[in-house]
């Protein structure tokens, strides 16, 4: 008796065992059944293996199954399960996978040689796959050269490769300066001192081999706003850029403002040029002359007056110059009783000499007295 429960025992743990190992890929297969289903289906054959093994890495199944059938109906039949589950991996988010794939699909169709390890590495360097293919694909059908690698460096430099292949196909326009200036207007001078105020608009296609290490837009804005009020600067008048503002722009696009900037200028066309404060004046021309005619009239006045206040300083320079000759005229009379005593006491002039001396002064003095006429005191007698 006690054999025949030990036997049984025995029976019963076998069948157990035997259930479990038949128990295990049942669950195994009523799990993934519809997923291997589907996939079979779709021609993107996945073992049951290869779903266990998801499920045992921690990889979601369903993501890569999907992911695999979206590649095999777009006619890839060479990416695995293996290289879908390396990119969920890096940083397992599902983002990552459908992106990647998108960015084969959109290639495979245009006939672009992209692989799948290039648009995965490109991705997880911070690039953006899917813009980048499109950009290969424009350039391609433009026949722009642009190779792979030229176009992940300027991506990854976080230039919008996609945009810069567009403006080379379809030149983009600039204001100059940019709409967002106050004063939205460039002021440049003439050397006739006339004001004027010009705005320009640059037409600008992206120059691919400087797309990486080229300047920006502000560079072109500021280089063409520098070269206008250059040439206007150095225009005989103001006439002369209104007549041809054509040669204005000519000659800033003869510069090379292009030189080391990400761009290729096109054109430069001068959209609007005024006079300085007569934009609603009618006659421009009039009104300049008669403000030059007035600007000269008083330029003219203050030169009188300046040259009326030097006379006026001279005249008196001139009265205190007498003035001063006419003290060393009294200096040098009183001298004259010095040089009398002197001679006195020398022995050199004798008391006649000196009364007659004082005659011819008294002589003098009536002669000079008559010559005169009578006095106003005279007069009022």
């Amino acid at each position: 008796m006690e054999n025949y429960v030990l036997a049984l025992t025995t029976q019963q743990i076998i069948l157990i065992i035997i259930g479990f190992i038949v128990l295990i890929p049942l669950l195994i297969v009523a799990r993934f059944l519809k997923l291997w289903i589907q996939a079979i289906s779709s021609g993107a054959r996945v073992s049951f293996f290869d779903l266990f093994g998801m499920w045992l890495r921690k990889v979601s199944p369903t993501l890569i199954v999907s992911a695999r059938i979206s590649a095999v109906q777009a006619g890839i039949e060479d990416l695995n399960t293996r290289d879908l589950e390396s990119v969920f991996l890096v940083r397992r988010s599902p983002a990552d996978v459908m992106t990647c794939v998108n960015a084969l699909i959109i290639a495979h169709k245009a006939n672009m040689e992209i692989s799948f390890a290039e648009l995965q590495a490109h991705h997880f360097a911070g690039g953006d796959v899917e813009n980048l293919v499109k950009a290969m694909i424009a350039a391609h059908r433009a026949r722009i050269a642009l190779t792979l690698d030229v176009s992940r460096a300027i991506d990854l430099a976080g230039r919008d490769i996609l945009d810069a292949v567009q403006t080379t196909v379809k030149p983009k326009i600039i204001d100059c300066p940019m709409a967002s200036d106050a004063m939205n207007m460039l002021d440049a001078v003439a050397k006739d001192g006339i004001r004027l105020l010009v705005r320009a608009r640059v037409t600008v296609r992206s120059n691919i081999a400087q797309l990486v290490r080229g300047a920006t837009e502000e560079t072109i804005i500021a280089r063409v706003g520098q070269g206008i009020v250059s040439a206007i600067g150095s225009s005989p008048t103001y006439k002369d850029v209104l007549e041809n503002p054509d040669r204005i722009s000519k000659k800033v696009l003869d510069s090379g403002l292009d030189a080391q900037t990400a761009f290729e200028i096109v054109s430069i066309d001068i959209a609007d040029i005024s006079v300085a404060s007569v934009r609603d004046v009618a006659n421009v021309g009039a009104l300049l002359e008669t403000e030059r005619a007035d600007a000269d009239k008083q330029m003219r006045q203050a030169e009188a007056e300046g040259r009326r206040a030097m006379a006026v300083a001279r005249e008196q320079e001139m009265k205190a110059l007498v003035q001063e000759n006419q003290a060393k005229v009294v200096l040098a009379e009183a001298e004259v009783p010095r040089a009398m005593a002197d001679s006195f006491r020398a022995g050199n002039l004798g008391i006649m000499d000196y009364y007659r001396m004082k005659n011819v002064v008294a002589d003098t003095k009536m002669r000079d007295s008559i010559g005169r006429g009578p006095t106003e005191e005279q007069d009022k007698k």
